[in-house]
């Protein structure tokens, strides 16, 4: 009778290698480690942004710097820039766009402040219901707004004429006139978001702590100077948000326009967007396009960053 040398079967037994008949692979690594999991999760994330994002991105920047299109499609450098820099209808829009901006959002967002105070007041009956009559106008659909308004501000049998009528005043050419064009987008962009972004103020104002009011009263310290010294401080980052967000929204604008006055009259609504559109889509001039896209996108982010320097926390 033949002996096993000694430790040799709990050898066997204690190696799960040996129990399962298999032999440990040294260069093989599992997939699933308590490093990679993350990186997996937000691989689908990655992957659509690779493909829809980053994508677009860079085959629209190298779009800018040809001309033509299919097989006639050439390399031609920065002259798509060159000639927006010396097309007086690309600075007709940027200008039509910037007077639209210094209007309206200063308006809409001072609005939108008055009424997220009004909301924050216990003084004020069923407050549920008026939040949700000031944000409603936010959910309709900007084609819609814009049919709603075209309608609103038509010249002979308009809503808002017909009330201007019962004050003696005659009716305004909304949509035919330049000027009144112009107030007439305003118009529409101040009631589709003055809800949503007092909504967004209305927020704030709440997390605002109420004891920093109370110690302002305290100390003698009026409704004026407890707004300027404790509300706007606070409501900082937000005040901050909403301009940016509205200022970008206003250099993109093209559905209200497109669908009230097309450009008109005389390109006095025409926006940059809707240039780009007009290029691309109307005289597949993709490459020129491209290049107004990307000059907006630098004027975005130049009022951005300007804007977020102005108006950031200053440490």
């Amino acid at each position: 009778m033949t002996l096993a040398p000694p430790g040799t079967a709990g050898a066997r037994l204690r190696d799960p290698a040996r129990r399962t008949g298999s032999a440990a692979r040294p260069g093989r690594r599992r997939l699933l480690t308590r490093g990679s999991v993350p990186y997996l999760l937000i691989l689908p994330a990655v992957l659509g942004f690779a493909v829809f994002k980053a994508y677009p991105i860079a085959a629209s920047f190298w779009i800018s710097l040809t001309t033509g299109n299919g097989d006639s499609q050439r390399y031609a450098g920065l002259a798509n820039y060159r000639r927006l820099l010396a097309d007086p209808l690309f600075w007709t829009a940027l200008k039509n766009t910037a007077q639209i901006l210094v209007v309206q959002v200063p308006l809409m967002l001072g609005l939108a402040l008055l009424v997220a105070l009004g909301l924050d007041s216990s003084k004020v009956w069923l407050r549920p219901l008026w939040r949700l009559g000031v944000f409603v106008p936010s959910l309709t659909g900007l084609v819609a707004a814009g049919v709603m308004f075209s309608v609103i501000l038509n010249r002979d049998a308009g809503l808002l004429n017909w009330f201007l009528s019962l004050a003696g005043i005659d009716p305004v050419d909304w949509l035919g006139s330049p000027f009144w064009a112009r107030v007439g987008i305003v118009l529409v962009l101040t009631w589709h978001y003055t809800g949503y972004n007092a909504v967004m103020y209305l927020a704030g104002l709440q997390g605002i702590p109420k004891e920093l009011h109370e110690a302002a009263m305290v100390d003698g310290a009026g409704p004026v100077r407890r707004f300027l010294s404790i509300t706007l401080p606070q409501l900082r980052p937000i005040l901050l948000l909403t301009v940016v967000l509205s200022t970008i929204g206003t250099l993109q604008l093209f559905d209200e326009p497109y669908v009230l006055t097309g450009g008109g009259p005389d390109n006095a609504t025409l926006t940059v967007t809707m240039y780009l559109y007009e290029n691309g889509f109307t005289y597949f001039d993709f490459g020129y396009a491209s290049a107004l896209a990307y000059a907006l996108a630098l004027i975005v982010s130049v009022l951005g960053i300007v804007q977020v320097r102005l108006m950031g926390e200053r440490r």
